[in-house]
């Protein structure tokens, strides 16, 4: 976890007891109630009790003691510059399917950090392996209650797991879970099912395993494998396909039907990418009862798809003349046409294209919308504008192809750079069906 380091003071907030005792950006947080503050989540610990001596270093170097009386609840309003100063947990793993060992070289440096951090699980929802725990970290998990944590599983079989893995440690997975069960930590897992590794019988029985730990696991993510044309293995295994999917989509459904009648609950649930490669229909949102998953893509089209329906509505009859284009991935193709049509046969001086842009970056077995880059949409925007020519056309970037905050592609190719170069009106939409009606429209809706 990299070396030691103490919490520094990036912002204090306006009238918050941090601002009333004198603490300023800049100060350095040494202790509370006599333990040192390591990282942000000690520092929630610590400061959920009444009464708090506070040792903190000013920028000028003296030392303040404080003293600092609140309730539990209350927030001492305190920012920091790291949450993580000794710097977090990498990945001890090298797994066979390991989407980062499959990126080409030259891309934003912060893609190939292999992050697998049990602090960053529970507080923003990462998977994580389990596998560079020390017994001090599973003790810290019990102690603070650090509950959920999100589990990448991907199979029970103590053998198979080490080896998809390529880490001996991976084989303990049922003590780690029988661990946390006794701790008292609930948990959702993932299997990311990698064909010929560990679909079939092998999933059924991961999937079965791990209901025996309900209601400690809580929920279970089935993802496909992604595969990119960087695979450099010599055996490699193949990205899920129409067949593929069907055979998962029946086994899983056959399962939940089980785990349905035992626990009231489907227990396990399967990402979208599934259902649309088998071509099959995607449940109701009953079926995702309160959307454990929807951070692993689980559940997200069809949250989609029931908002679109419901802001239908709310649609003007009659707009100006607007000519747009939406930009997405393969696999939503057939989806957004649909939902693009709809869209033209209800008002009136609207064209709504779909530009299905093939990634040719990644492979072209990577067809999902946040994995597109700069430089193939721009080819896929000029080619289409050549066949359109005389329009003006706007054309919709769905957010989640930028790196959250800012307006890069994953090639770090700027909003701003895709239109000099295409000279193309671009304009980019929240990722969901409100996002694409008003940037359809050119005015807000619902």
């Amino acid at each position: 976890m990299g070396g030691g380091g103490l919490l520094t003071v990036k912002d204090v907030e306006p009238q918050s007891i941090a601002e009333e005792v004198g603490i300023e950006p800049g100060d350095i947080l040494i202790s509370i109630n006599g333990s040192q503050v390591k990282d942000i989540i000690d520092y929630y610990y610590l400061t959920s009790e009444e009464l708090l001596d506070i040792e903190i270093k000013k920028s000028t170097g003296s030392i303040w003691a404080l003293e600092i009386e609140k309730d539990p609840d209350e927030d001492l309003g305190l920012k920091f510059k790291n949450h993580f100063p000794g710097g977090i947990r990498r990945c001890s793993n090298n797994c066979i399917f390991c989407f980062i060992n499959q990126l080409p070289p030259g891309m934003r440096k912060s893609l190939y950090i292999k992050d697998d951090d049990y602090r960053h699980s529970f507080l923003y929802g990462n998977y994580i392996s389990l596998t560079n725990l020390k017994q001090e970290d599973w003790e810290r998990i019990a102690k603070f209650k650090l509950s959920p944590l999100y589990v990448s599983v991907h199979t029970t079989n103590p053998r198979l797991r080490a080896k998809m893995m390529r880490n001996p440690a991976a084989s303990k997975i049922m003590g780690q879970l029988s661990y946390l069960r006794e701790a008292g930590i609930a948990v959702h897992a993932q299997v990311v099912l990698c064909p010929g590794v560990n679909d079939g019988m092998q999933l059924e029985r991961t999937l079965r395993d791990l209901f025996t730990f309900w209601p400690t696991v809580l929920s279970v993510a089935v993802v496909p494998v992604g595969v990119t044309k960087y695979q450099k293995y010599e055996s490699p295994f193949f990205p899920v396909n129409k067949e593929k999917a069907r055979e998962t989509v029946e086994l899983v459904e056959q399962l939940q039907k089980e785990f349905k009648k035992t626990a009231g609950t489907n227990f396990v649930f399967l990402a979208d990418e599934f259902y649309l490669k088998a071509d099959k229909t995607l449940p109701p949102a009953e079926y995702y009862e309160d959307f454990p998953q929807i951070e692993n893509g689980v559940g997200l089209v069809r949250i989609f798809l029931d908002d679109f329906k419901k802001l239908l509505k709310k649609l003007p009859s009659l707009i100006n003349e607007r000519n747009t284009a939406v930009i997405t991935g393969k696999a939503m193709e057939s989806i957004m046409k649909e939902l693009c049509a709809e869209l033209e046969n209800r008002v009136r001086g609207l064209t709504a294209d779909v530009l299905a842009v093939e990634n040719r970056f990644f492979g072209t077995t990577v067809d999902v919308v946040g994995l597109l880059t700069g430089r193939d949409i721009a080819a896929a925007v000029k080619e289409y504008l050549d066949n359109k020519r005389g329009k003006d056309i706007v054309f919709l970037i769905p957010s989640v192809m930028l790196k959250g905050g800012k307006s890069l592609f994953l090639d770090g190719m700027s909003v701003k750079d895709l239109h000099q170069v295409t000279g193309a009106v671009i304009k980019v939409v929240e990722n969901s069906a409100s996002g694409l009606i008003s940037g359809a429209l050119g005015q807000e809706v619902g």
